[in-house]
């Protein structure tokens, strides 16, 4: 038996050696960061027609403000920091507002139209944008100054209009006000059962 057992003990270490260095590998996913813009200076921005969404024209790659971040799309993924120069992080998602961006965008910055009307094109020092973006959308600036600049563009181009809120944090926590409401709920629910059971 044990001369049995002796030559089975190789065969036994040939199978389970694979298996235990396979169990000892670990997977590491590496996500890099976008490779920084070369600016010219700082960047000037235009807001895009029925939007709160700035973008900068004048640089290869796209880039984008909204909602106190820069954004930017890159092999596949998005990225957004604080600070144009630098920061990216990667972001989990596709961030909601991308939807409101058309693929065409340029090409209209380019022609100076938007949807086939002539666009007034105003372009904005970045300076200006983050002091004020959160104002300019809360009191609806760009909607009231001549539509965005294009000629013909009724504020019915609001249902386009992404609000803040859309952009939300990937991993949210129920508001106090839905816990409590969700609470009533179960305490109510609670107290028929128990009225049924009496009855």
């Amino acid at each position: 038996m044990k001369k049995l057992l002796l030559r089975a003990l190789p065969l036994v270490l040939v199978l389970i050696f694979p298996l235990l260095s396979i169990a000892a590998v670990s997977v590491q996913i590496n996500i890099s960061v976008p490779p920084p813009i070369g600016f010219r200076g700082q960047p000037q921005l235009i807001v895009l027609p029925g939007t709160n969404i700035y973008a900068a024209p004048d640089v290869n790659a796209d880039i984008f403000f909204y909602d106190g971040w820069w954004w930017r799309p890159w092999k596949g993924r998005w990225y957004r920091s604080h600070d144009y120069r630098s920061g990216w992080s990667h972001y989990r998602s596709t961030p909601s507002f991308s939807r409101h961006i058309p693929s065409n965008w340029r090409k209209d910055y380019r022609e100076r139209r938007w949807q086939g009307q002539q666009w007034n094109i105003k372009r904005i020092p970045h300076e200006q944008v983050q002091k004020n973006w959160r104002s300019w959308e809360k009191n609806r600036h760009w909607e009231k100054q001549q539509s965005w600049g294009v000629r013909n563009l009724h504020s019915g181009t609001r249902s386009q209009h992404p609000s803040r809120r859309e952009v939300r944090p990937q991993h949210s926590r129920p508001q106090q006000k839905e816990v409590k409401q969700e609470r009533s709920n179960h305490h109510q629910k609670g107290s028929k059962d128990k009225r049924s059971n009496d009855n």
